[in-house]
């Protein structure tokens, strides 16, 4: 019966992205808008995956690079690198991506839960995995990816600004 009441809520639109060869997806309802990358301000002694921040009509923004976020390698920014403004708790935040794709519904009974590594892999911050014809979505709870201690150190970064 919870089965087939999940079935009949409306489905959920999610944001897909590119990070390396994996699409990933996180809830449109997070995203403010989408620009291209420019470069960031640097700030001194920040993580390495916070790149600086922006100005985005007057606020500072603090960039996140995604990519060094996830460990996949070094990053190149090309023309298709793009910029996600998030709106998260009521901080403005930008994640670097390799690329937007489109924007995706899904409803809950398409996602599946996400495997156990164990303590190998930190998984807290996935939502599930969405398997769409050929593809396999990644979704991502960007809240908790964005989890209160790092934040903590976007608010110092933004602050030293």
């Amino acid at each position: 019966m919870e089965a087939q009441a999940a079935s009949n809520l409306p489905p959920r639109e999610h944001l897909v992205f590119t990070l390396g060869s994996e699409e990933y997806a996180i809830d449109i309802l997070k995203v403010q808008e989408i620009r291209g990358y420019e470069p960031p301000t640097r700030i001194a002694n920040a993580p390495p995956f916070i790149l600086g921040v922006i100005n985005l009509r007057g606020a500072i923004v603090p960039i996140v690079d995604l990519r060094v976020k996830f460990a996949l390698g070094d990053p190149a920014y090309t023309e298709f690198t793009v910029v996600i403004i998030l709106n998260l708790a009521g901080r403005v935040v930008g994640a670097v991506v390799d690329g937007v794709s489109d924007v995706i519904a899904l409803h809950d009974n398409v996602v599946k839960p996400t495997p156990e590594f164990g303590a190998a892999v930190d998984t807290a911050y996935i939502d599930g995995l969405a398997p769409i014809d050929e593809r396999m979505l990644i979704l991502i709870d960007i809240e908790r990816l964005m989890n209160n201690r790092e934040m903590a150190l976007v608010d110092q970064t933004v602050a030293a600004a």
